[in-house]
Parts: C-alpha cells; sequence; structure tokens
C-alpha cells in the first residue's frame, strides 16, 4: 500500500526531504507500509529456473486457488501498466507467477482507488513468449511493465519495451540484464555481500578468506566478495571452494589450515547446513575468534546457527513481510511465498507515482530518485544503470539484529 511520506509523529517537512519534491504529506495508517520517498517496497527475485528471495531459493508451495487468466485485467484506472508474467511456465515458475499475481490484486485492493489498470500477459517464461507480450501489452496502451520474472524473459520485453521508451521493472537477480529504463527490484548477490562486508570492516576487519561452494551460485558470490573487500580496504588472503558433498567440503577446508592465524574474517556464503563451517572447525580455524560472513542461504539455517552462532548475514529485516504475509494469508488462505511482496511493492510504487508525479511519472529522473523508496523489505533505490541498491540489515545466525537496516540513503544512486 503507498501513502506519501510522514509517520505517526513525525514533522511532515522533515519527511517530505526523504521523498520527490512536492508530495501532499499524510498520516501512514497502521496497515499501509508503502510510501513514496523514503518509500516502502519490498523484493526478492529471480534469474533463469531460480525462483528465489533475501534468503536464497523460495519454496513456492501449492499453487494459488483458481489462478488468474492469462489476459485479465486488475483494477479499472485510467493509466494502463503491464504485469508480464510466466503463468503457464509450470513448475515452481508459473506457482510463483500466480502468487505474484494476487500479490498485485492486493496491492491495488489495499491502495483505495488507484488510477491504473494492469494489463497481466502471460509470458511463457521465454524471451519470445515476454517479446509478445510487451508487444502486446504496450499496442494496447501500456505505459511501463512490471516483470518479467526471469531474467531471459527480461531480455525478450526488453528488445521491445526499451525501443518503445516504455521503462520496465522486473523481478530477475541477474543483473547483466540491468540497464538504462530496465530497472530490478531485487535482492541480488551483490547487495548482500556488499552490506556484511561493509559490516565487517566497520568492526575492524581486514584480512579475508572465503569458502566457497564449487557452483554457479558461489562463482557469482566470490566475484562480488572480491570487489567488496577490495573496495572496503582490506586484502583477501586465500579463497578455496569446496564440492556439496561431506568428504569434499573436509578436503578443502584442510587446504586452509594454514593461513588460521592470518585472517580475522572469513566468507561462508553457503554454510551447508553447517558442515562447511564445522569443517572449518575441524582445520583449525576458530570461528569464535575469526567472523564468520554469511548471506542468503544462512537465513533462517538452525544447522549453520548451531556451528556458528556468531556468524553474521545482510537480509531485510523480517517484520514488514510477516505483517504483509498475514494479510496475504487472510485474503487469499494460503501462506505467500517469500517473493510475492514483488508484485505487491512494485504495483503499489507505480500507483503512488501516478498520483503524484503528473505526465512525468514515470521518467528516469522520477524512477531513479536517489532518496529511493522503502517498502515491505526496507529501503531501496534504482540505479541510473537499472541495477538495484537495498537497505539491508545486518542479523547474527541466531536471528538477533546487529546493525539495523538504513533509514536512508547516503550519497548519489
Amino acid at each position: 500500500m503507498v501513502t506519501t511520506t510522514a509517520k505517526r509523529g513525525e514533522n511532515p517537512a522533515q519527511a517530505r526531504s526523504f521523498g520527490l519534491p512536492d508530495f501532499r504529506v499524510v498520516e501512514v495508517l497502521p496497515r499501509r507500509e508503502f510510501m513514496l520517498g523514503a518509500a516502502s517496497l519490498t523484493l526478492a527475485a529471480c534469474s533463469g529456473a531460480n525462483i528465489s528471495g533475501p534468503g536464497g531459493p523460495v519454496a513456492t508451495g501449492p499453487a494459488p486457488t483458481a489462478p488468474a487468466a492469462p489476459g485479465s485485467t486488475i483494477g479499472t484506472g485510467s493509466v494502463k501498466i503491464a504485469l508480464l508474467l510466466p503463468l503457464s511456465a509450470g513448475g515452481a515458475a508459473g506457482n510463483t507467477a500466480a502468487v505474484l499475481r494476487n500479490a498485485a490484486e492486493m496491492a491495488v485492493a489495499e491502495f483505495q482507488g488507484p488510477d491504473i489498470t494492469i494489463l497481466v500477459k502471460d509470458d511463457g517464461g521465454s524471451a519470445a513468449g515476454a517479446q509478445a507480450a510487451a508487444q502486446a501489452a504496450i499496442s494496447e496502451g501500456a505505459e511501463m511493465i512490471l516483470g518479467p520474472l526471469l531474467a531471459e524473459s527480461v531480455r525478450g520485453a526488453a528488445a521491445v519495451a526499451r525501443p518503445a521508451g516504455k521503462p520496465i521493472i522486473a523481478y530477475s537477480t541477474d543483473t547483466s540484464v540491468a540497464t538504462r529504463g530496465v530497472y530490478l527490484m531485487s535482492f541480488t548477490p551483490q547487495n548482500t555481500v556488499d552490506r556484511v562486508v561493509q559490516y565487517a570492516a566497520q568492526q575492524g576487519k581486514r584480512s579475508y578468506a572465503a569458502f566457497v561452494p564449487n557452483s554457479a551460485f558461489g562463482q557469482v558470490v566470490q566475484g562480488a566478495f572480491q570487489e567488496a573487500v577490495s573496495r572496503s580496504g582490506g586484502r583477501v588472503v586465500a579463497i578455496e571452494t569446496f564440492p556439496l558433498e561431506a568428504n569434499g567440503v573436509t578436503a578443502a577446508a584442510s587446504r586452509l589450515s594454514g593461513i588460521a592465524g592470518q585472517i580475522d574474517a572469513i566468507f561462508v556464503p553457503d554454510p551447508y547446513d553447517g558442515t562447511a563451517v564445522r569443517a572449518l572447525s575441524s582445520a583449525g580455524i576458530d570461528t569464535r575468534r575469526v567472523q564468520v560472513l554469511g548471506v542468503g542461504p544462512w537465513v533462517g539455517n538452525r544447522a549453520a546457527a548451531q556451528a556458528a552462532p556468531t556468524a553474521v548475514y545482510a537480509a531485510p529485516d523480517e517484520a514488514g513481510f510477516q505483517n504483509f504475509a498475514g494479510r496475504y494469508r487472510a485474503r487469499f488462505n494460503q501462506d505467500p511465498a517469500r517473493i510475492a511482496s514483488l508484485t505487491y511493492d512494485s504495483v503499489s510504487l507505480i500507483a503512488a507515482l501516478v498520483r503524484t508525479q503528473g505526465s512525468q511519472r514515470f521518467s528516469e529522473t522520477v524512477l531513479t530518485n536517489a532518496s529511493g523508496f522503502n517498502g515491505v523489505d526496507g529501503l531501496f533505490r534504482f540505479r541510473a544503470d537499472g541495477s538495484p541498491q537495498r537497505g539491508l540489515a545486518i542479523i547474527q545466525a541466531g536471528g538477533r539484529v546487529v546493525s539495523p537496516a538504513p533509514r536512508s540513503f547516503g550519497g548519489s544512486a
């Protein structure tokens, strides 16, 4: 749900300073979680067939009952927006698409009279399907596109939307599809790694090692880790990869035994249910002295928390999503996938821009507002190159927040 800026008890002038210019300040009602300016929005996202959220791959659960028809619409407003989802793709992608469509419907209902009509289009989970869906939506008057969910579909939609001057807010975590006019709302590996390394540097950590799974995920986060350490002024002493089987993890950890005294932090993006951390301890790395740094797969991982209770990872605070999930459950009689806030927030953002920004509502200047927006999962903004930036908390493996998510962005996007 979107309002403009002031929370109860806030000074309206201060609230205006977080937002886009000349917003009408209104009080945020308890159920409204979306504000414009330092506004509210959340996410999770996907690349290829990998449906993932802030904590990594998401179990989508059963498909919603009576999913919407691929060509349906939501709302009756004068401004047309397309929502491209893999509704007919089947499997996890298809189930998730139905949940996202539900969340879009919920956003329209909770916004209370937004002047938008959402043209729901089935992209089939393919580049060609997304290209055709985007073309159909634009021919029907869509001013911008929300989705697609999958990276290849984003590329297909962009091939039509960019030449037509129609911006896209997509849901993929694959930053290679981001570009000017194609914005990602997702939680990317780069964001989470940057935040946890930044936190470590603030705690005085300077010498790092990494223990990384031998997987596509491992390759992505390893590169992000090396870049983040370099930016923080630290040094990477060693990087070791491990296969996802117990004997291989133990052998790989033993190869790090010689650097135990040279590091004060070690990056373990996938704790492998604690096996990776226990292997490091057996190899002589004291995980009570050496700060263990994690990302998505640490979220809610009880076995990993038991193996390294002082480990930390970057993630959104869960309070906002739990509030959203309760309302979704009441409306649809089922739990939402973690990624459901995806369309809820993007639809709420679009409804707010339509209400407040006039003919410039979807301009690059408005969409890349440096103050950003704030949603179910906290603060975020779009950079000019299309990549997202998220305000994340640092959470100890047992669930305690040790560094709150930022309340505002500093500097330019």
